[in-house]
């Protein structure tokens, strides 16, 4: 490969990385605001969900599809579709004067980042050759970290900024100069596919659709958890596994005379099928950290929307850091990088439970700030890994739809635990006259719960892995070790 033909796909790669930190950082950066979005439109409990998780909601519909589309019709014009749409939703958040104008607009927001979130990933698959991911994937892997754990620190700076009334507007406002300019980059830098290397097969509607409303079954009571009272509402979850059984039998079927939109036989793959189960039980309790502390640390401690994200900081520097190595070492090491950083995360969690149990009152932020770094360096070590890890064995003509399934288990993922530890967090603080440090506590340990349980797969897969090395070639592959 020449020096030119590399300078290219790094640029192509920098404005794909650009424009997932951004749709990512909506995922968190909202969290520090919502107390400021309540006052000034009025929102009910349940439209502070909505504002919160109806972006996940409909970024995790859009995964798959998107990834499929982009797969078989190329990812330049599918990526610049989307991060338009993303750019118009986040001014029209900005410009909101009711929750259901806000509300709308941020279901629109998650939609369109479920387009552009795959074409992110394929394009690493399409521009590198399996030996050289670990580098790409493991930037990726930072800006996940980064943008999720850097989003309440950036929101609160701008509501210090701009005040409370308007500073939460310029938390989508901001979305709008970076995003032009991913746009114009986007259109130059990223490689056009011709029209006579584009897969003219049909799309599989019907699997689009079955998957689609699978995923919207299991997500809508989920969201809904708080404010949907009574049992009923697990019957949508119970329904929705049914579709997704119809969704699997139609993708056999399909399988035999066309492209289905999930290539089952991925997860015949150890590498991909417990990378995937990883990814969905780390980001159930990875993402909650932010929900829950943030609230803690305004309602219950006082701190302000700045202070709440600076006390965050850490994990997010410790996280920044760690996924750099972790992208740079991981075909070194394999799966037992993933199981060390999860111990660390596991550890750190740990940690900041005991300092915020020693340390009461205001100080108790700032005493968990090195428990906070160690979880943060064991999360940069889990993310960008992990997702290496899952993809290097997958076909690039299925990159993006591979990709894109992983990143739906990471929405299902986060949706579950914002659901299970919030009810946690909720329950407690009712039940303990406003005990803000005794919620926050059980919250964080059923958090960690999460986090070792994805540790026992990753130890799975490293003693599966030991077992079977001997029948396997010591070279050529990319460590699953």
């Amino acid at each position: 490969m020449s020096a030119e033909q590399d300078t290219n796909r790094w640029k192509a790669m920098s404005v794909a990385l650009v424009a997932g930190f951004m749709t990512l950082l909506d995922v968190s950066i909202v969290n520090v605001a919502l107390p400021a979005i309540r006052a000034d439109l009025d929102l009910s409990p349940g439209g502070l969900q909505w504002v919160l998780s109806g972006y996940a909601l409909t970024f995790g519909l859009l995964l798959v599809p998107a990834g499929r589309f982009g797969d078989a019709r190329g990812r330049r014009n599918l990526f610049i579709v989307g991060l338009a749409l993303f750019t118009l939703a986040s001014a029209a958040a900005g410009l909101a004067t009711s929750a259901l104008w806000l509300i709308i607009a941020r279901l629109v927001q998650g939609a369109a980042a479920g387009v552009v979130n795959p074409q992110v990933s394929g394009l690493i698959q399409q521009l590198f050759k399996p030996a050289e991911r670990g580098r790409p994937f493991g930037l990726l892997g930072a800006t996940i970290g980064i943008s999720t754990a850097v989003g309440p620190l950036l929101g609160g700076l701008l509501i210090q900024v701009f005040g409370a009334e308007q500073g939460w507007r310029w938390i989508f406002f901001i979305n709008v100069p970076i995003g032009i300019a991913a746009i114009v980059l986007g259109y130059r830098w990223i490689p056009a596919r011709r029209a006579d290397q584009q897969d003219r097969q049909s799309l599989d509607s019907v699997g689009v659709l079955l998957l689609g409303l699978g995923v919207l079954l299991i997500l809508l009571p989920l969201v809904q958890e708080r404010e949907w009272q009574g049992p009923a509402k697990w019957l949508l979850l119970v329904a929705g596994l049914g579709v997704l059984g119809g969704f699997l039998a139609w993708e056999r079927r399909y399988a035999a005379h066309g492209t289905p939109v999930i290539e089952l036989g991925l997860f015949k793959q150890r590498s991909y099928g417990l990378g995937a189960l990883i990814g969905l039980l780390y980001f159930a309790g990875f993402t909650t950290i932010f929900f829950i502390y943030t609230l803690y640390l305004q309602n219950g401690l006082g701190y302000s929307a700045l202070l709440a994200g600076l006390a965050i900081t850490p994990f997010a520097l410790g996280s920044a850091g760690a996924a750099a190595l972790g992208g740079r070492i991981v075909n070194r090491y394999g799966r037992p990088l993933v199981a060390t950083g999860l111990t660390l995360v596991a550890v750190g969690l740990g940690g900041t439970v005991l300092a915020l149990d020693l340390v009461r009152g205001t100080n108790g932020g700032w005493a968990a700030a090195f428990p906070l770094l160690i979880a943060g360096l064991g999360s940069g070590l889990v993310i960008s890994p992990n997702q290496t890890l899952t993809l290097a064995d997958v076909p690039v003509e299925r990159a993006g739809s591979a990709g894109a399934v992983l990143q739906t288990g990471q929405r299902i993922g986060t949706a579950v635990g914002i659901a299970v530890v919030g009810a946690v967090f909720f329950n407690r603080l009712a039940a303990g006259n406003n005990d803000w440090s005794a919620a926050l506590r059980m919250g964080l340990l059923v958090t960690i719960g999460l986090v070792l349980v994805a540790l026992v797969a990753a130890l799975a897969d490293v003693v599966a892995a030991r077992r079977d090395k001997t029948s396997e070639p010591v070279e050529g592959t990319l460590a699953r070790r």
